[in-house]
């Protein structure tokens, strides 16, 4: 007798599987059978029915049966062996690079053979490279396939016909899978049972239409689709709930109100609106009791920073420390010399930690941790390593949040796990992140937006320019530079290399300061080492220097007023949300800013469609809706990070039409359901749901 035992043992018990199979495997995520179920096909090949030669087109992936009428092995060139098949219709060849003695043995004049490829124009007309083939009696005794062959996602050492052998041992178990959406929904939404759309998805027969596979409308597909990202959603849902156990220290003190009153008298501007109104949300949460988990949104620009400082604050007045983590050595130190300036007034010792700190500082620094004579610390990830202990760590600030893996933030946030009190957590990104993803990404979160900028600030002028005008572009720097501006000169990404960044933008200053002798420029890039970048920096700020070419190494942290034009080459390399972000550098004083989109022609009509969009648009949010329906929420929240959701069957930007149903039914899981979550969550999540609560 089968039990549902069988759907949680490893793939080492099915026949076939070794160690070597083991090990690719889990290279694809899969552990135990079960694993296997939810594996789907990337896409499927229609072996239904036979083709006649005659009626083939190159391009097609076909099915065909024909007698071999010519066999030979080419030596010219590389070494093939080379099969004319006729059916009456016309005739194919096929063509095998890799071939032993008994392949060319079975390919005999009069032999019938099956073969399945894509057809291709070759020099005797169209011809198939290493079909799959089988011998076969004769084209009317050949039964064709009664259903879709799946094809599925492979790696390396692994082949589709060890892949469907194990798949096959699997699929036996899918009726012990229990189907925890109730019927009442599945009615709803017109979805089918879990067994039904498995069965479906992994061997369609005739009856589904490949377009609605391929598009991913199958209602099949979407109930899968529907069942994952409820599970994700469910995850993040109880660990909000797991978090309101633990007790945080309360941040309540008769000191307050005057070094509230004090903070915010010192601050050389005034608060917005939307600031303040985050700033009192924070505060009502760290009165509580219970942890903050608080993500705060705003664009660039909106002033997050100093609303994280205004938390710090009620953290220090009440003798707690605070640790301020940002992704990159740059952020890090713009937020050091922020902070240290705010709190210059204050009884407190800020401090800086990185990677780069050596010898007797980094031993000072850790010390004054340790015994809690440091307020505040600013640094990298540098701060969560097992040298670092913190005296009475009350509150954690973290910077562009999905920078970081899950483990980072876990370790940090345990760091500070004393006699039974978590730290309070604030999360600032100033990547808008659509409301779609936020609701599945951040639901164990409560969020605030900074959803307006100072009043001083004026909306940027965006071109769009072909690299052909380069030579006028440069001219204009000319003029800008005369009327005592600054601006900078952004090279972006040529492929994955930091390296070939860094030259490029090496390349493009070297050009720069031959064209342009009376202006003073200067080159940032992230290989520097941080001393030269922060002299460079400082050296831009105090108007030193006039043109700043970088890398996206500008695109967070930089802040000098008085740059107000930025040109940024080849913007079709990067996702609408960066580029915003690197704009984001410019438009930050009282007079016009610009921002010149250099591309190289010709553009596609999706690059067009999208540098479009950026330059009608400076609202964040608008800009990253639009990045998520055109290239999906990987590229919307940055490269693929660790802590980021990865879906087995879902794509956010195909089944958006899903979320807000999510969470409708997910609020009524929560209350009809409790039973179901945790083994939906193991079903789709597995262990990665013991890093849900973070």
């Amino acid at each position: 007798m089968k039990t549902s035992h069988a759907l949680t043992q490893s793939v080492a018990t099915l026949t076939g599987v070794g160690t070597h199979t083991v090990g690719r495997l889990r290279k694809l995520g899969i552990h135990v059978v079960q694993d296997l179920i939810f594996h789907l096909p990337l896409r499927y090949e229609d072996r239904t029915h036979v083709h006649a030669i005659g009626a083939l087109t190159a391009g097609m992936t076909a099915l065909i049966c024909g007698k071999v009428e010519l066999v030979d092995v080419l030596s010219k060139g590389r070494k093939s062996l080379i099969c004319r098949v006729s059916d009456g219709t016309g005739f194919m060849t096929l063509k095998f690079f890799h071939f032993s003695a008994d392949q060319h043995n079975i390919f005999k004049t009069g032999t019938w053979l099956s073969c399945f490829a894509e057809v291709r124009h070759g020099y005797a007309g169209l011809e198939m490279v290493h079909p799959e083939y089988r011998v076969i009696a004769s084209p009317d005794s050949y039964i064709p396939e009664n259903r879709l062959t799946p094809v599925y996602p492979l790696t390396e050492g692994l082949s589709q016909a060890t892949l469907r052998k194990v798949m096959k041992q699997a699929l036996n178990q899918v009726e012990l899978l229990q189907d925890w959406i109730p019927d009442s929904i599945l009615q709803r939404y017109q979805y089918p049972s879990l067994l039904e759309a498995i069965h479906t998805l992994h061997a369609p027969d005739e009856s589904v239409s490949m377009l609605a596979l391929q598009n991913g409308s199958l209602p099949a597909l979407k109930r899968l689709a529907f069942e994952e990202l409820l599970s994700h959603y469910l995850s993040l849902k109880k660990a909000k709930v797991a978090a309101k156990v633990w007790q945080a220290p309360s941040f309540s003190s008769p000191m307050l109100a005057s070094s509230k009153e004090h903070f915010l008298r010192s601050l050389p501007f005034t608060l917005t609106g939307a600031q303040q109104r985050v700033i009192g949300e924070i505060e009502a949460d760290c009165m509580s009791a219970q942890p903050m988990m608080r993500l705060v949104q705003g664009d660039v620009g909106s002033g997050k920073t100093v609303v994280s400082a205004y938390a710090a604050l009620l953290a220090l007045t009440a003798g707690y420390q605070v640790a301020v983590m940002a992704p990159t050595e740059l952020l890090a130190e713009q937020h050091y010399r922020n902070f240290s300036a705010w709190f210059g007034g204050f009884q407190t010792q800020v401090l800086y930690l990185t990677g780069q700190l050596k010898g007797k500082a980094r031993a000072a620094t850790l010390q004054a941790l340790a015994d809690g004579s440091a307020g505040i610390i600013v640094g990298t990830h540098a701060l969560f390593q097992d040298s670092v202990q913190f005296h009475k760590l009350g509150l954690i600030i973290i910077d562009e949040q999905h920078r970081f893996g899950v483990h980072q933030r876990m370790a940090l946030r345990d760091k500070g796990q004393q006699a039974g009190l978590r730290p309070h957590q604030l999360v600032m990104t100033a990547t808008p992140i659509p409301r779609t993803l936020a609701m599945l990404q951040y639901s164990d979160l409560d969020i605030s937006i900074i959803d307006e900028l100072p009043p001083n600030r004026k909306p940027i002028v965006t071109s769009v320019i072909p690299a052909e005008r380069r030579d006028d572009v440069i001219a204009r720097i000319n003029h800008w530079v005369a009327k005592k501006r600054q601006g900078y000169w952004v090279c972006t990404l040529i492929e994955e290399s930091e390296v070939l960044q860094c030259e490029a933008a090496e390349k493009t200053a070297e050009l720069l300061i031959e064209a342009l002798p009376d202006v003073r420029i200067a080159l940032i890039h992230g290989r520097m080492k941080s001393a030269e970048k922060d002299a460079i920096m400082q050296a831009f700020k105090h108007h030193e220097l006039d043109l700043l070419v970088a890398t996206t190494v500008i695109e967070v942290g930089v802040d000098v007023p008085n740059s107000g034009l930025m040109i940024i080459e080849n913007p079709e390399r990067l996702g609408l949300s960066q580029l915003h972000q690197l704009r984001g550098r410019v438009g930050r004083g009282a007079d016009d800013s610009y921002c010149l989109l250099m591309y190289q022609s010709p553009l596609s009509d999706t690059a067009r469609q999208r540098l479009g969009i950026l330059r009608d648009s400076n609202d964040g949010f608008v800009i990253a809706e639009k990045d998520l329906q055109l290239r999906g929420p990987g590229d919307v929240m940055g490269t693929r990070q660790t802590g980021q959701i990865h879906f087995k069957v879902a794509d956010l930007a195909r089944d958006a039409d899903l979320l807000d149903i999510i969470q409708q039914v997910g609020e009524q899981f929560l209350i009809d359901s409790p039973h179901a979550i945790q083994p939906l969550c193991d079903r789709w999540l597995g262990a990665s749901t013991d890093y849900a609560e973070v």
